[in-house]
């Protein structure tokens, strides 16, 4: 049991570290070639480490503090990362409008389209080995944690599909009705977020 919390543990400090390098470097590629898609995606990536960085809290923690002291930390994280959900996935719905309106051209980005690649391969990995971590500590705090890295698997999917129609056929619209369909999984992560007023729960 000891061996599987500290694989968790692992898994989890390895996600948090990847998010924040793949958010760093999202933004400014998605900056510097005008794709409000890769924006978005990083910003995204950026306050999932947030929720992953309260479950390391929760990990580590558990049984050292009051039931009291983690559900405090925990309303507070929530509301949070709820808000910046919100506000995110509203940034990047009004970019992609504004873009779609104003005919503004990403350049294309073969850089952009080996970011999601790399996140389209590892994040399936990550996802099914917190999942057996989960199964056996019993763990619904992990389990959430493996739906949610899920989900940025099917974010990279949507940002391959608009980098690459852009960067193989010109196709620049794509871009930002790519970023359209992100801030909807963006507004859904909110939803949910808040709606159960849990990041997760040991």
């Amino acid at each position: 049991m000891l061996e599987t919390y500290k694989k968790a543990l692992w898994l989890e400090y390895f996600t948090v570290g990847y998010n924040v390098a793949e958010g760093v470097v999202s933004v400014l590629v998605g900056y510097l070639t005008g794709s409000v898609a890769l924006v978005g995606f990083g910003l995204d990536s950026g306050i999932e480490s947030l929720s992953g960085a309260v479950l390391i809290w929760r990990l580590t923690r558990h049984g050292k503090v009051s039931k009291e002291e983690e559900e405090r930390v925990e309303a507070l994280s929530v509301k949070l990362v709820g808000v910046s959900f919100l506000l995110l996935g509203g940034y990047v719905l009004y970019g992609a409008i504004t873009k779609l309106w104003l005919g503004e051209r990403p350049d294309p980005t073969l850089f952009g389209i080996a970011i999601a690649v790399a996140s389209i391969i590892i994040m399936p990995l990550l996802a099914r080995a917190k999942g057996r971590c989960a199964e056996e500590i019993s763990s619904d705090a992990l389990k959430a944690d493996s739906r949610q890295t899920w989900l940025c698997s099917i974010l990279s999917a949507a940002l391959i599909v608009g980098l690459g129609l852009n960067y193989l056929y010109g196709l620049w619209w794509a871009d930002p009705v790519s970023a359209i369909v992100i801030s909807g999984f963006i507004f859904r992560e909110a939803y949910s977020t808040l709606k159960s007023k849990k990041l997760c729960c040991c």
